[in-house]
């Protein structure tokens, strides 16, 4: 995922109320986005490269779980992954995707606050 992709994600998640933050993968071009769960676990989506939608699901450093690739994701629409990611049910190692995603919760603020446009450089509003 791109980097100004894997941001309007992020913000569209945290305008579900979902605690999601962007991450930079391995690579310069490779961005995700990062969601905190319950238990101290965190799944990432997308960092690897690949065309498909999967994360990992990781606590205190050790992989816990993963969402397989989702079938046709790499044909999806920002719409699609963001709706893909909240209905995600992550209680199994194998996560897998619900029919509907759960009712959004509480707004949570944009990443960086005020400062976000010091931190990426002027580059985005």
């Amino acid at each position: 995922m791109d980097e100004n992709r894997a941001r309007r994600v992020t913000d569209a998640l945290r305008e579900r109320g979902i605690n999601a933050t962007m991450m930079r993968g391995g690579g310069t071009r490779q961005h995700g986005v990062r969601v905190a769960l319950p238990g101290g676990r965190e799944a990432e989506w997308d960092t690897d490269g690949t065309a498909g939608l999967e994360a990992q699901v990781m606590k205190d450093g050790m992989l816990v779980g993963f969402v397989p690739v989702i079938e046709g994701s790499e044909h999806f629409t920002e719409e699609q992954i963001i709706d893909a990611i909240a209905r995600t049910d992550y209680d199994k190692p194998i996560a897998r995707q619900r029919e509907t995603a759960p009712p959004p919760g509480p707004a949570l603020p944009r990443e960086g606050g005020v400062f976000r446009r010091f931190l990426e450089g002027f580059r985005h509003s």
